[in-house]
């Protein structure tokens, strides 16, 4: 019985989408919405059939940008995140800065960075990595704060340095926190390399939304926003599977938070 339960409980996402694309079907047709305006969600799919191949290659680049800010973010955040956490000063210093940068509209990166690093990858790598720059860091550091006090004085008075505490104690102790930042991140890096696009591109999945946007092929730009909607996903279960594998004492919660 409590099996049967689980498994309900488990289709209940899968159910509310597939009534969600009923009514939308529903809809469409019996108030005979033109397609240009709104298509059905039988419409949409024909159009990732008809244009798969369009997509793959627009998704190629959008991932890549995404691929190189992320991990580049993830670079910058461990490195920051150590230092900040090892100088109080710094830290003091800094947070208001973390802060107000996350308040500039991400536009405005978009238009100002192609004008100050020209229109190839670097600008958009660069949007992506200040757009997951933030929940990374910040996450990470209230991981580091939340470590016990009694484990680090024990370990100080071991004769271990900053490094090793940060390493065998500090670390271990935040990376939930510091793996809840990454999966904000992961949807984050697509979200972000799509809006550089629009700016400015000559490939990738906001540049194909645009050309589609402006012939009217709303279709299309719909079939672009589920290929955006799934490749999100798929970052965010990459990330759940890493942290299952690194983060083994937290297993549980991890299996729990993916139901």
């Amino acid at each position: 019985m409590k099996k049967s339960t689980n498994i309900g409980y488990s289709l209940l996402p899968l159910s509310s989408m597939v009534m969600l694309l009923i009514i939308w079907e529903a809809a469409v047709r019996i108030n005979d919405i033109p397609q240009w305006l709104l298509p059905a969600p039988s419409r949409v799919i024909k159009a990732i059939i008809e244009a798969w191949q369009l997509l793959v290659y627009h998704s190629t680049a959008t991932l890549l940008e995404a691929a190189y800010g992320f991990l580049l973010s993830v670079t910058l955040a461990l490195f920051i995140g150590f230092l900040l956490d090892n100088v109080s000063l710094l830290k003091k210093a800094v947070n208001p800065v973390l802060v107000i940068s996350q308040t500039i509209p991400l536009i405005v990166l978009a238009v100002l960075l192609p004008l100050w690093f020209g229109w190839g990858m670097l600008p958009k790598v660069l949007i992506v990595m200040l757009v997951c720059f933030f929940p990374i860091t910040i996450n990470l550091l209230k991981g580091l704060d939340s470590v016990d006090p009694d484990q680090l004085s024990l370990f100080r008075s071991m004769g271990a340095g900053r490094w090793k505490t940060f390493k065998i104690v500090k670390f271990p102790a935040a990376m939930p926190a510091f793996f809840s930042g990454l999966k904000i991140s992961a949807t984050y890096s697509i979200m972000a390399a799509v809006i550089s696009e629009w700016v400015g591109a000559q490939r990738g999945l906001g540049y194909f939304m645009t050309i589609q946007q402006k012939s009217f092929a709303i279709d299309k730009v719909l079939a672009a926003v589920i290929v955006i909607c799934i490749l999100s996903l798929i970052l965010v279960k990459m990330v759940d599977v890493i942290e299952y594998v690194l983060v083994p004492w937290n297993r549980q919660q991890i299996i729990s938070s993916s139901k």
